[in-house]
Formats: structure tokens, sequence, C-alpha cells
């Protein structure tokens, strides 16, 4: 009789087999005992964990440890500083509201810009604004990513933050009409956006749809710059029983179908996670082919 063939372990977009585990518990058990920054760089090699522009994936590889850790199929060695891995994240508040609603169409501000977060001080903001106002709080987005301020004259306005995107999701993969094989090699050329937010004091018609159509124009360039290569389709997965998804139809992203309400490691198809509607938008008109040209030999 057959052996049957262990399930692929799937954190951080990327599946990781049995060897590949076997791999890396013997990195982590090698003399002299390497420390998580050195498991990572030496998983990243060996397991050819590489940006398109040929730069190892370091950062992506930690957090798949971590969370390879928490799942009990490898055991890290402890971090060597108190880095927060394990723990719970805590924010100061040092946005405070105003004292009226900002409140006013679109084309009454003199400024509104999608800015990318780039320094420790941008970062923490985007990190209190979700952690505050977003009903899922902060969690490190995964993979490649690219967060952003909603900034205007009139002040803040809210968030929004892309990183990689869902390894695999029927509704999208029909609608792509990609194979597996294609999938895994070119999962990358999705991008996920995971977190929107506008800020609860915040109620201007139509600012969210025209946020998504600004993002929407600079995130090719944005990810090029920061990692090599263009993305060519956008996704994201809004709660059917929370969210309507007025703000993604308004910016034209097509609804392609749910999500069966299974998590990424359910093997057992339980249905336990909400219900979601996946939309996508394509940054080129090429898209499908791109994500679809055949294997090479």
């Amino acid at each position: 009789m057959a052996q049957a063939t262990t399930p692929d372990v799937v954190v951080c977009g990327r599946a990781f087999s049995s060897n590949d585990l076997e791999t890396i518990r013997g990195i982590i058990a090698s003399e002299p005992p390497p420390n998580r920054r050195q498991i990572a760089a030496q998983s990243c090699q060996v397991l050819g964990w590489f940006r398109p522009d040929g730069r190892p994936k370091e950062m992506s590889c930690r957090v798949a440890l971590i969370r390879l850790d928490r799942l009990g199929v490898i055991r890290l060695p402890p971090p060597l500083t108190s880095n927060g891995n394990g723990k719970l994240h805590h924010f100061g508040e040092t946005l405070v509201a105003p004292d009226q609603p900002i409140s006013c169409g679109v084309g009454r501000f003199e400024r509104i810009e999608t800015l990318p977060v780039q320094s420790a001080k941008a970062s923490r903001l985007w990190n209190e604004v979700i952690q505050r106002f977003h009903y899922l709080g902060y969690k490190p987005l995964p993979g490649a990513q690219v967060r952003y301020l909603i900034e205007s004259d009139r002040g803040l306005l809210g968030v929004i933050g892309f990183g990689a995107s869902a390894w695999k999701v029927a509704p999208r993969d029909q609608w792509i009409g990609w194979s597996s094989s294609q999938r895994k090699s070119r999962l990358h050329l999705i991008v996920n956006n995971a977190r929107f937010l506008l800020l609860p004091w915040v109620r201007c018609r139509n600012l969210a749809s025209w946020v998504l159509s600004r993002c929407a124009r600079r995130i090719p360039q944005d990810y090029e710059t920061r990692y090599g290569y263009r993305p060519v389709l956008l996704e994201t997965f809004v709660e059917r029983d929370r969210f309507a998804g007025t703000c993604y139809q308004a910016a034209n992203w097509r609804y392609v179908g749910e999500t069966q309400g299974r998590g990424k490691l359910d093997r057992y198809k339980r249905r336990g996670l909400p219900i979601k509607k996946t939309y996508v938008y394509p940054l080129t008109a090429n898209f499908r082919r791109v994500l679809c040209t055949p294997e090479s030999p």
C-alpha cells in the first residue's frame, strides 16, 4: 500500500512540505546553535526563498518561522532580545480626535495624499490606528507589503495596507483560470488589500473609493521600487455579514464569489470563519496572460 502523503503546511503564502520542515529542523539543530535571524537567512538559501530581484526574503521567512513555531511543527530557540515575538502588542494613544467631525466632499480638500509608510514614526502611527479603530486589531501584514497614511490638509483621514495574497481562493483562482503550478510561481503578482480604515470622525462621501483608485494607480510602481517587480492584480475579502463592499464596487473592483469559511489549515473542511465576498481589481489589461503563461519546460 502506498504511503499517504503528508499535507503541506501553508503560512505567509508559502507551502512547506514535510521535507522543507525537516530541513528547517536540521538548520535549527546545527552547531553552533544559530539564532532566529541566522535560521531565517539559512532557510532562505537552502529552500530557495528569494524575491524576484534575487534578494532573500528574510523578513517573510522570519514571520513564517514564528508561525510554524506557534503551530508546533518546528521549535525555534528563544529570541535574543525582547522583540515582541509571541507577545501582545501595546500601543500608545498619540492620535487625538478633532473637536468637529471632518465632513465634506473629496473635492473640498486642498490636499489629499496616500503617503507610503517609510519611517518608524509613520509605522507606529499606522499600527496605532489599526489597533485602536479596526475591528480586527493590529497584526503584522504578511510578506511583501506597502502601507499608506491617508493625509490631508485637515489632518489624517485613515490608513490602508497591502500585503501578500491569499494562498488558495476558489472563486479567485477559477476566475483567473490558472493552474496550481502557475499559482505557486506567480502568486506574488497578486497583492491583497488586507486593511483599510477611515477614522471614525471622517465622514466624506466617495473618499473610500477615491483612496482605492489612487492606490491602484501607484501600487505597481511602489512595489517595483521596493521589491523589484510589478503586481498585476489586487484582491480583497469583505466579511459578508459585516460590510456591503460598496466602496470597492464604486472603485470598479469586480466581485468574483464568496469564500467557504475555512482557514488555510482547515484540512477537514470544517467551517468556522466568517464568509467573505471576494473582490479583484486588474492593474494591467494583460494580467491573465501574465498569470497564466504556460510553464517553461
